[in-house]
């Protein structure tokens, strides 16, 4: 029985994608715990993985972000964005998150770390503690440095010839200028802990591959840019999803589903679903009375004022569905580019409207756009003729329902536990497991 600690950053795209595993880990008898903030705790509990949550750390999530900075609202998509996410969010508790794994590691002497890629302090453990290390990167972006593709955070698409290269390595340039103050404070801390920091060519996107055994990519080659020099640890384990209890009985309004003729399924996500105005409002007004059934999944937020507004007989606003579900009669899905609810679209063989360019939705949104897979309306907030507009693409593009098909069919090909299971066997981790156990 391996000691095995889970960690990630407390974000719903970090987390949710490692639950899975864990529990999957668990159930072949293994001794797995989780280190995460405590907004996950009850998650946790409902799992039975026991849980150690954030001490010194500062549980910055997708709730209080905007409490704890004000400001983030206002920074975009572009340099300015960046340098906050990396010292504010992602690198501003290293030290706190260092200390808090080497304090539990004396009561949880654990053989391996599984974590989100973005869980930095992972190298920084890695360093010290000396464990296996290995890392789940719960979406394409952002990805290892390459001057042959553009860098992370501007939604660029591949550009080639001499002209491309020119643009990548300027846009290269910009990106890495913003990441020089989270470097300093790597250093920083790195000097303090007497431990090996960044040098000036280092990159940050490199780090979580630093000292990561393995790092699994959560999708298929098809739903990214295509790459020759990826890093050797880097494997693609397809669908890795979040834990979800079995089936559930569907839905009141399910028989409506079944006879539309088109069902639109409209998410903005659980994380940026604060401002219905962004994707709410615009899908609805633009195809509420229409012929297509819309179904408006809003993650809790704003389900009575968006009733009490668009009342129209071909409308359904839930604040929560199952997708699996939903997707079972979905045509299109429209969202603003989270990858976990593309990721299930995909895996159901539904075409994407995205509109969404905020936190790297703007990367995911042009690799689908790029890869014939959806529409990219490369905005943050779409008015109600741009979505039409988009749909109707969608709808009659004939290649790009063969491209998803083939999305979907390669996604299902991906067994992701055994996948991980394999490598953590061939470290010696835990022993190899019976491929009939694998589900």
């Amino acid at each position: 029985m391996a000691k095995i600690l889970f960690a990630s950053m407390p974000f719903d795209g970090h987390f949710g994608p490692l639950t899975g595993l864990a529990v999957h880990l668990k159930g072949r008898g293994h001794d797995v715990r989780f280190y995460t903030g405590p907004t996950y705790g009850a998650k946790l509990d409902a799992l039975g993985i026991p849980h150690f949550c954030f001490r010194r750390a500062v549980d910055v999530n997708h709730h209080n972000l905007v409490q704890h900075f004000p400001e983030y609202g206002t920074l975009g998509a572009g340099p300015k964005a960046i340098e906050f996410a990396l010292t504010k969010v992602f690198f501003a508790n290293l030290e706190a998150h260092l200390a808090d794994v080497t304090e539990l590691r004396d009561g949880f002497p654990f053989d391996a770390l599984i974590c989100d890629g973005a869980f930095y302090a992972a190298d920084l453990i890695a360093q010290k503690l000396q464990p296996r290390v290995y890392a789940v990167h719960p979406a394409p972006t952002p990805a290892s440095k390459s001057l042959r593709q553009p860098p992370p955070f501007l939604g660029l698409r591949p550009m080639r010839g001499p002209f491309g290269r020119v643009r990548d390595r300027v846009a290269w340039a910009m990106v890495e200028s913003a990441t020089r103050s989270g470097k300093a404070l790597f250093n920083e801390l790195c000097a303090r802990q007497g431990l090996k920091g960044m040098g000036p060519r280092d990159s940050v996107f490199d780090l979580p591959y630093r000292h990561a055994r393995a790092m699994f990519q959560v999708g298929v080659p098809s739903m990214d840019y295509p790459r020759a020099d990826l890093p050797a640890c880097q494997k693609f384990v397809g669908p890795l999803l979040p834990f979800k209890k079995p089936r559930s009985a569907g839905f009141a309004q399910e028989e409506r589903l079944r006879a539309a003729p088109t069902v639109l399924a409209v998410s903005q996500g659980t994380v940026d679903n604060r401002d219905p105005e962004k994707l709410f409002v615009p899908a609805l007004e633009a195809f509420a009375g229409g012929p297509h059934l819309v179904v408006v999944t809003t993650g809790g937020r704003h389900t009575e004022a968006l009733r009490a507004r668009f009342p129209q007989d071909n409308v359904i606003i839930e604040d929560w569905i199952d997708f699996d579900r939903l997707f079972e009669h979905t045509d299109v899905f429209i969202c603003n580019g989270g990858y976990g609810g593309i990721l299930l679209a995909l895996a159901s063989g539904v075409p994407v409207l995205s509109a969404g360019k905020l936190e790297g939705k703007n990367d995911i949104n042009a690799r689908l756009d790029w890869r014939g897979l959806g529409v990219d309306l490369r905005t943050e907030r779409p008015t109600p003729k741009q979505l039409a507009r988009g749909l109707d693409r969608v709808l009659k593009d004939t290649r790009l329902r063969q491209n998803v098909a083939r999305a979907q069919a390669e996604l299902a090909s991906y067994r992701p536990f055994e996948i991980i299971e394999s490598t953590l066997a061939a470290d010696g981790i835990i022993a190899r497991a019976d491929p009939a156990d694998h589900h």
